[in-house]
């Protein structure tokens, strides 16, 4: 008998020991990327950089497999992460999978934006709406020093096209004194001539190769002091599915208007609110980003585990959310890879 058919159907919120509802499942696709970026795919010391095999990865059937138990479960609302995402051959045709299932009511993609041009209409065509695209530089020549790579004209190319199909955008900035912070300003007048959503994350310690040090911190409250000189800011109420940034409405003397948004991982963190699961693309799940504490479902798919022993390790891993990490300037931070657990 096939064990995937022994079934029992268990629909209805996701709550862990503190209350808060889960929601909202991210998947790394892959831990690949195209891009080398300091913070997120740092070298070590022989120079290296560890992928995964291919056969390592969770295959597309697994994921979809998954990704419907979830949704059986609860889960209404998916994020594809990585590495980049878009670099996984098939991905298209995966994404047009996922959005047939009955009861997923987002697909969320994450991408640096290198491959967008060439496939944001496929991802229309999809069902995707709404990007959230890395950029911490609007200087071709320090996005080559960020992420190793020659290629921000073709990522600004692939963001115009996505604007002009209409996609909902929002830019991730990671905050970093030393590199980047000269450049705050100009993010923000970005946001308020474009219809972005800028929104500024703070650099976290994360990896165990991480470059992140205490002088190169910068917290969201120094974040809003910069960008309080373009414009005044003035806090949008928060929605349930909005996720870790507080969000800001910004307004120049001149009148023009748009958003940004503060992501506080360490200075005010949103451990209170959150309302996610991580599937790393390793195939372990983990309940919180700064918490190395994961669960094997790959294992347990590739060993022939019912649905019900999988929905039974999904609300476990629910059960064994913390309550919030620990993390503060002091401490190392986690060590999972970043590319893997996916940003």
């Amino acid at each position: 008998m096939n064990k995937q058919k022994q079934t029992t159907k268990n629909t209805g919120e996701l709550v862990d020991r503190f209350s808060r509802t889960i929601s909202y499942l991210r998947l790394s696709l892959t831990d690949r990327c195209n891009l080398r970026c300091i913070y997120c795919m740092p070298v070590d010391r022989e120079g290296g950089l560890q992928v995964l095999k291919h056969e390592d990865l969770l295959s597309y059937e697994e994921l979809l497999r998954i990704v419907k138990l979830a949704v059986d479960m609860g889960m209404n609302k998916l994020r594809l992460t990585g590495g980049e995402p878009l670099v996984r051959r098939g991905v298209m045709d995966f994404i047009t999978a996922l959005s047939q299932i009955e009861g997923l009511d987002e697909i969320r993609l994450t991408t640096n934006g290198v491959l967008l041009h060439e496939k944001a209409a496929g991802l229309y065509d999809a069902g995707i709406r709404k990007l959230n695209i890395s950029l911490d530089t609007l200087r071709p020549e320090r996005f080559k020093e960020i992420t190793g790579m020659d290629l921000f004209d073709q990522v600004w190319q692939g963001i115009e096209t996505a604007a002009e199909l209409g996609f909902n955008i929002k830019l991730n900035v990671v905050a970093m004194k030393g590199v980047n912070d000269d450049e705050f300003v100009d993010f923000a007048r970005l946001a308020v001539e474009k219809a972005y959503q800028v929104r500024f994350i703070e650099f976290m310690p994360l990896g165990k190769n991480s470059t992140w040090d205490k002088s190169s911190y910068m917290t969201s409250d120094e974040l809003k002091e910069w960008i309080g000189t373009v414009g005044t800011l003035e806090p949008l109420p928060g929605r349930r599915m909005d996720g870790p940034a507080r969000v800001y409405s910004l307004t120049t003397a001149g009148g023009l208007k748009g958003q940004v948004g503060f992501i506080s991982p360490i200075s005010h963190h949103f451990c209170d609110t959150c309302n996610r699961l991580r599937l790393t693309s390793a195939g372990k799940l983990r309940a919180c980003l700064l918490h190395d504490r994961e669960a094997d479902l790959k294992t347990l798919l590739r060993e022939g585990g019912t649905d019900d022993e999988i929905r039974g390790l999904i609300r476990q891993t629910i059960l064994d959310k913390p309550k919030g990490h620990t993390l503060a300037e002091e401490q190392a931070g986690c060590v999972g890879q970043m590319s893997r657990i996916g940003g």
